[in-house]
Parts: structure tokens; C-alpha cells; sequence
């Protein structure tokens, strides 16, 4: 298809925003209906099968930062009644794309509901995250709260005297009961020292600055809001405006050359894909020294170090989470799991198939970053090499079958302790590299005809508009494509801990595996340690090494090898010159009381997963390692 390609535009300071009209196919997660808007911005709800059909009025909130350096923004929620005499608020308990009950009411201050003319209301919490009103048949109420946000991550809110962030989930109340299809306005009231708002909600049919609307309480939450003096870059894929919002480049962050990048990864994420799925996107990087990232309908929100574009390393990084998150807006927003099509804002939604929305987003992540020319065949091979090394040097892969650990991930993954290493395995790197091994699959099936690219396309195709994807459906969707029986291959990889076979990759590619390092025979008794306040301490105990089977613990503080003091940061150096196959009576204090543990020394295991070409590969598979890497 052909392609619009701008320049990246210069830098601006974002006034106001005045959003772009969004498109009214977005994917509304709530329900399959039909969606009228009126020119007053009401919605008329048409519910398939049926004639009847209800005008809501919009919940209204007014966010005033009053005193942003103490944490706090003070909202008003003026919330129809339809002269009910009470109605029951909610306030979410997690939010999509982070699979973790995060119990945001715990943040919420000084609730209080009034009617229009400023009478008292009475308010009684009905559960941990909703409150009852009694309205005296009112039309309409006023809630009032404030909500404390100062916790730097993608999923929740911070605010402070330079900048504010907000997520719909950790912030907005709504109806309990029939709200997910209800419009909410919101409108911002900002200190005199901040630009503007950056959202992807639409403008306020009102078209005043800093006023919004989503068209339902899905939109709300799926929009984070940025605020403060941004820079701003603007470009167009598609015809179709994309922005990337830097907060806190303070002269080190390079905004122009980023955002350069940033469109080229753009460019070859739509490429692949075919079509747009938004009408317009934020790249909403809050620069702030912290990490990670969380995808929405039409924008990301990004956390980065000032520092990320002074390093290839950190670089290269920065360039795979922006990949990974764009990705999501086809994989995981619009194409998603069948049980995710609707979500329960207070209780777990589970699936088994996050290993393809987070998994086969992370292993086309660093590919779109290697083919828009942004990385070298080594960096991009090295970037594979590391989930695959993280895959096979994890014990957990053992124990907890992929499918499994995407179902457990609201007490599992988010969760993690000293021995989450030994029993489970993340989604997002076997995930990966189940991708990597899927796309060879099927090009080595069809003798290079149909990739993974193909089978995305396909899933897209079928399920983006209409329903969502089940296990089942992708299955059906490979074979297809594939044309061989692929359902012992999938019954292996997803609900196995069989390990996995790397062979019809490497015999494709012509790739093998080798180890980056030889290492000497070091002892070695498989302990991970941490030193605090001159104290070694045991963090983890890996599974089946000698230190797990001579019962050392975690939180043990090890004080001696025989009759020989061990000082901090001594541990390792020490047992790295033991003699494998000696024994070691370590002296270890655990909850004060002393104890000693007999040792037999091991070496460490060479791990050999890193990627590299066999020294004479054949034409075919120079030409099937370039089809893929270039994806021409």
C-alpha cells in the first residue's frame, strides 16, 4: 500500500489540545452495539436485535489542581440520578493491560455528595471500592474527592509542581451500574505555569481548551492524560497524525532524532499490518527515571530515563518498548483474547492467551525495530538471544506451562518473590520465543510462501471487528495457513513445560547456538546474594543447585567459609575459587540464631543460547534469513 511519508515537524510547546475527532469504529470493549452521536455530543445506544433504544447524559468532572506539589487533584463529578433515590459509585480496581487487582479507592479523599443546589447528601461506603448516595430524588449530584497520586508507574497517577499523569482507572468514579456505555466529560483547571492537557480522548463538542469527552467509561479508562509544558513532535504515517509527547527532556533527551526513529518504527509496524486501527496517536513519554510501559486504544504512556538517548544500549531499549506498545494497538487492543472482550473493572478477567498479546508483541517489538533499519543483524540476534537465554536459564519453565502462567498472572506475575525464578515462566518471553519458533514453522511448512506477518494479518482480519480470538480459533488460523497439522505443536508449546525445539529455526535460518563466554571451572553453589549494610545476604536459592540442596535459605547471612571470616562482597569471589567437588562448611546466621551448612561445591552451568550464523550457511537459507529480517 502506499505510504505518506512527512518529515518529523519541529518541536512545539503543546497549547490546549484540541484533539483530533476520533473515528467511531474504535473497538468499544463494553458491548457489540451501534453508536449514534448526536451534534450535542449525546449518544443513542442501539442494542443489536432489539428496537429500543436510551439517551444518557454524560457524567461531568471538573479536575482542579489546586496545590499540585502536595499530590493531590481535587475533582467534582456531576453524576445524573434519573431521580433514583440512591445510586451506588465504583471506583476500578485494576486496569487493562496490567493483570494485578491494584485497589485504587485507597487513594480517594474526602468523598462527599451534594445536589445542584449545594445541599448535603448522604453517603455510605458499600464496599471497598463504592460508596451508596442517597440523592432524595435529585435529577442530578455533585460528588466531590480528591484522589493522591504520587506513585510513578504507567498504571497509576502522579502529580507534582512540574507535571501531572493520569490514568482513567486510579481516578474517575462512575455509575456502578450502567455506566459503561455513558459519555463522561472532563474538563482540566491548571496552574498558571502549565501549557496543557495531551489526551486521546476527543475535544468537548464545546470546543474549549482542555475539555473532553469519551464516549464511554471503556474510553475514559483507555485514555491517560498528560499535563504540564510538553514538547511536542508531529508526524504523519497514513495520512494519519501521530505524536510523540516528551515530558522532562531538560536539554539531554533528544527529541528530534527520537522522534525521527519513532516514525520509522511507525512506518514498518503499518506496513506489516495493513491498516491503521486509530485515527490518530500519542507517544506520551513521561522522562522521568523510571521504566516500563502500558498500551492503550490510540496512545501509550511511556516511562524512560533522560539519559536513554545517550546510550546504543538504552537506546535500542527505549526504541523496543515503543515498538512493543505501538504493536499492541492491533494485538492486544483491537485483535484480543475472546475474554477480554469485555472487562469487569473490579474482579480478575482470565485468559491463557497472553503469551500472543504480550509474547508475540515482544518478539515482533525488537523485529520492527531491527527492519525499520534502526538496529544491526547482531543487535537484533542478540535482542532474540536474550529471551531465549532468560527462557532457558529460568527453572520455572519446568513447573508452569505458558497458558497457565497467562492465567495466573493476577497472582503470579506481578507478584514476584525470591523463588518466582524456580516455579513460573513469563509470558512475555516464552512468548516470544514461541513467536520466533511459530514464524519459522510456518515459512518452513510453506517453503517460504506464508509467515507469522500472514497469520497476524489473518486473526486480524477474522477477529478485530467481530468478536474476539479464541486458543482454538489461532490454532485453526496457523493450520490453515500452514498446511500441515499443527496441533501437536501447539499442545506442546502452550500447555506443556516440555522445552522447546529450536531445530527447524536454526536448520531454516542457518543459525546455531553458541555460548558468548567459556567459563573456567569456578566453584559455584548456584546462590544469588545481596549485600546490605555490610551484610551478605541470600536473595534467592536457585532450583536443584548444590546451595538448594544443602538447605541454605533466603534471608540468610552468611559469615563464614570454615574458620575464615566472609566480609561483604566477599561471597562470590571466594566460592569462584573453591575447587568443584570440594566440600565447604559455611557459617550462616538465620533469624539471629547461627548455624552451620555443609556444602558440596558445583560449577555453573554454560548456558549456550546466543545466536550466530553457521560458518557456511546455503544461498536458500542466506535468502530465508534476509526474507525474514527485512520482511521483503
Amino acid at each position: 500500500m502506499n505510504e505518506h511519508r512527512d518529515h518529523v515537524q519541529n518541536p512545539k510547546r503543546m497549547r490546549p489540545n484540541a484533539a483530533r475527532q476520533q473515528s467511531t469504529d474504535f473497538y468499544q470493549p463494553w458491548t457489540r452495539t451501534s453508536l449514534l452521536a448526536t451534534a450535542t455530543g449525546v449518544i443513542t445506544i442501539l442494542l443489536s436485535g432489539t428496537a429500543s433504544s436510551q439517551t444518557l447524559t454524560p457524567i461531568s468532572y471538573t479536575l482542579n489542581f489546586l496545590a499540585p506539589h502536595t499530590h493531590y487533584v481535587d475533582i467534582k463529578a456531576t453524576i445524573p440520578t434519573d431521580e433514583d433515590s440512591n445510586v451506588e459509585l465504583m471506583m476500578a480496581t485494576w486496569t487493562p493491560g496490567s493483570y494485578l487487582i491494584r485497589e485504587f479507592s485507597r487513594h480517594v479523599e474526602t468523598l462527599e455528595a451534594r445536589t445542584r443546589d449545594g445541599r448535603l447528601l448522604a453517603v455510605k461506603k458499600s464496599r471497598k471500592n463504592r460508596w451508596i448516595v442517597d440523592t432524595e430524588r435529585a435529577e442530578s449530584i455533585v460528588v466531590s474527592y480528591r484522589v493522591y497520586g504520587r506513585e510513578m508507574s504507567v498504571r497509576t497517577n502522579w502529580i507534582d509542581s512540574d507535571f501531572a499523569m493520569l490514568n482513567g482507572a486510579p481516578t474517575f468514579l462512575t455509575l456502578a451500574d450502567d455506566a459503561r456505555a455513558r459519555p463522561h466529560d472532563v474538563a482540566l483547571r491548571l496552574p498558571s505555569n502549565w501549557d496543557g492537557g495531551v489526551t486521546g480522548l476527543e475535544q468537548h463538542p464545546n470546543g474549549k481548551p482542555n475539555t473532553y469527552r469519551a464516549d464511554s467509561y471503556d474510553t475514559l479508562v483507555d485514555s491517560p492524560i498528560v499535563i504540564g509544558n510538553p514538547a511536542v513532535y508531529e508526524f504523519s504515517v497514513n495520512n494519519t497524525p501521530h505524536r510523540l509527547v516528551n515530558i522532562g527532556e531538560a536539554g539531554i533527551w533528544r527529541g528530534a532524532e527520537s522522534a525521527n526513529d519513532v516514525k520509522r518504527i511507525t512506518d514498518e509496524i503499518y506496513r506489516m499490518w495493513e491498516s491503521m486501527p486509530y485515527d490518530q496517536y500519542l507517544f506520551l513519554n513521561m522522562i522521568t527515571e523510571a521504566g516500563g510501559g502500558l498500551e492503550h486504544r490510540n496512545s501509550t504512556l511511556l516511562m524512560s530515563s533522560r539519559w536513554d538517548t545517550s546510550s546504543r544500549t538504552s537506546y535500542l531499549q527505549w526504541l523496543g518498548l515503543v515498538s512493543h506498545e505501538l504493536f499492541h494497538a492491533w494485538n492486544g487492543k483491537k485483535l484480543r483474547p475472546i475474554e477480554l472482550e469485555s472487562f469487569d473493572y473490579e474482579n480478575e478477567v482470565y485468559t491463557e492467551s497472553l503469551w500472543m498479546v504480550e509474547g508475540l508483541t515482544s518478539y515482533y517489538a525488537d523485529l520492527a525495530v531491527h527492519r525499520a533499519g534502526l538496529s544491526t543483524e547482531d543487535e537484533y540476534l542478540e535482542a532474540l538471544s536474550s529471551h531465549i537465554r532468560t527462557l532457558q536459564t529460568t527453572p520455572g519453565r519446568a513447573i508452569q506451562p505458558v497458558a497457565l502462567a497467562s492465567y495466573d498472572a493476577w497472582v503470579k506475575y506481578y507478584r514476584r518473590d525470591e523463588n518466582s525464578r524456580n516455579s513460573s515462566v513469563s509470558y512475555y518471553s516464552k512468548g516470544a520465543v514461541l513467536g520466533f519458533l511459530l514464524d519459522m514453522q510456518i515459512r518452513a511448512s510453506t517453503g517460504g510462501a506464508k509467515t507469522l506477518d500472514d497469520l497476524m494479518r489473518l486473526l486480524y482480519s477474522r477477529f478485530s471487528e467481530t468478536r474476539g480470538f479464541t486458543s482454538n480459533d489461532i490454532r485453526s488460523a496457523a493450520q490453515q495457513l500452514a498446511g500441515v497439522d499443527m496441533s501437536r505443536w501447539f499442545t506442546k508449546a502452550l500447555n506443556t513445560t516440555e522445552d522447546l525445539d529450536y531445530s527447524t529455526a536454526l536448520k531454516w535460518l542457518g543459525l546455531e547456538f553458541f555460548s558468548k563466554i567459556e567459563r573456567k571451572k569456578n566453584g559455584w553453589v548456584g546462590l544469588v546474594t545481596q549485600t546490605t549494610n555490610a551484610r551478605t545476604l541470600v536473595t534467592e536459592v536457585t532450583r536443584d543447585t548444590p546451595g538448594q540442596k544443602a538447605g541454605f535459605n533466603v534471608d540468610d547471612e552468611i559469615l563464614a567459609i570454615g574458620p575464615f571470616r566472609v566480609l561483604h562482597n566477599q561471597w562470590n569471589e571466594r566460592i569462584g575459587r573453591a575447587t568443584p567437588g570440594s566440600e565447604l562448611e559455611v557459617l550462616v546466621s538465620r533469624r539471629g540464631k547461627l548455624r552451620q551448612i555443609q556444602v558440596k561445591v558445583g560449577t555453573k552451568p554454560v548456558h549456550r543460547w546466543e545466536l550466530q550464523s553457521i560458518a557456511e550457511p546455503t544461498p536458500s537459507q542466506q535468502h530465508h534469513r534476509k526474507e525474514w529480517l527485512t520482511a521483503k
